[in-house]
């Protein structure tokens, strides 16, 4: 029981409280076009956690809260390697700009359009 608790869980990784940001909620959201809408994750990581999705599915009749508890899991491990990624590449600019390198502007530009797409992406109903 103490294994199942251990796991990673959604609340492991929500922040405390969002700090609202006046200038994030100004203005009217962007439209991502599906063309720029990017792999957020590699093939092979992508196939792996949609067939892990789909192991954990097929136990829900059997045992309908332990697949719950399973799919926050599975959604929690998901969202910490998204967030793993978008730190790896903020990592990598901001050391280019500690060693004095300043970031070209397309280098740049892929990067915000990165993040606009993923910020989209989860406010999409």
């Amino acid at each position: 029981m103490t294994e199942e608790r251990d796991k990673l869980t959604t609340a492991d990784i929500a922040a405390p409280e969002p700090v609202p940001d006046a200038e994030a909620s100004a203005g009217e959201p962007q439209h991502v076009d599906e063309a720029e809408l990017e792999p957020l994750l590699s093939p092979d990581e992508t196939s792996g956690f949609r067939d892990r999705w789909l192991e954990v599915q097929t136990g829900f009749v059997d045992d309908p809260r332990r697949v719950v508890e399973q799919a926050d899991g599975l959604v929690a491990e998901l969202m910490q390697r998204l967030a793993q990624t978008f730190a790896d590449e903020r990592k990598l600019l901001e050391e280019q700009w500690a060693a004095g390198d300043e970031a070209d502007t397309e280098t740049l530009r892929v990067a915000l359009k990165r993040y606009r797409s993923f910020f989209e992406r989860l406010l999409t109903t």
